[in-house]
């Protein structure tokens, strides 16, 4: 099974939205794909559980029928710091207990997994653990979402300069237009391009398009192993 981890320059970046389009893209080249959104604060009451918005996108952009709790195994109603929810709830967020979900998706019928971090890259998961420490002891491949708005070239710079000290490859970033009001985005992007020593894999277009389509590079296809 191929696995990549989507994080983001910062929280509201559309980690979700290009997730769901990447989950979309594989599914055209007729392979088994399903979202893993591990960690999720901001949920409310449906189906007689706790579920939340993104974690629901992912599922349903996938072609897997798998059940909404492996999916998204730690599910928090208040919209804040998934480890001040979690401690709240009562619950224990650990690499051990996310190592034993991924383990269980891994025994499932899948090509391909896109797991969704949550907020940016340096996410407490508890008093001692970041998301990315957990990212870097499975060693997955990651891939950056830059929200292109103001702040956006010292977000990212500092985001993959941090994902390297992990230890952890950046296989690529991928342009998120999430600001139609952002001046000189053309010009930020090639900044970008310029400085991230990384591939640009894709151009996520705004969400308000009606039928959104990721403009994609042959990079993105050798990063998904979709070339064979």
């Amino acid at each position: 099974m191929n696995q990549v981890f989507i994080t983001g320059t910062d929280t509201e970046v559309g980690k979700t939205y290009v997730s769901s389009l990447l989950i979309k893209y594989i599914k055209q080249h007729k392979r088994a794909v399903t979202g893993f959104k591990p960690i999720a604060a901001g949920a409310e009451q449906a189906f007689g559980e706790l579920v939340n918005e993104d974690a629901l996108t992912l599922l349903e952009s996938g072609n897997v029928a798998l059940p909404y709790k492996l999916i998204n195994p730690f599910c928090f109603e208040p919209p804040i710091a998934p480890h001040i929810a979690a401690k709240k709830a009562g619950v224990e967020i650990s690499k051990t207990a996310l190592s034993n979900h991924l383990g269980v998706l891994k025994q499932q019928e899948l090509d391909h997994l896109i797991i969704e971090g949550a907020g940016g890259w340096a996410l407490p998961i508890n008093d001692n653990d970041l998301l990315s420490d957990w990212v870097s002891e499975q060693n997955l491949p990651v891939i950056l979402v830059v929200g292109l708005k103001l702040g956006c070239l010292n977000h990212a710079l500092l985001t993959l300069s941090h994902i390297k000290q992990s230890g952890v490859k950046c296989v690529g970033w991928i342009a998120n237009y999430v600001d139609d009001g952002m001046l000189e985005q053309d010009e930020n992007l090639q900044t970008l391009k310029a400085r991230l020593d990384c591939p640009l894999l894709a151009i996520a277009p705004n969400c308000k398009n009606d039928k959104p389509k990721l403009q994609v590079y042959q990079a993105l296809n050798t990063a998904l192993n979709l070339t064979n």
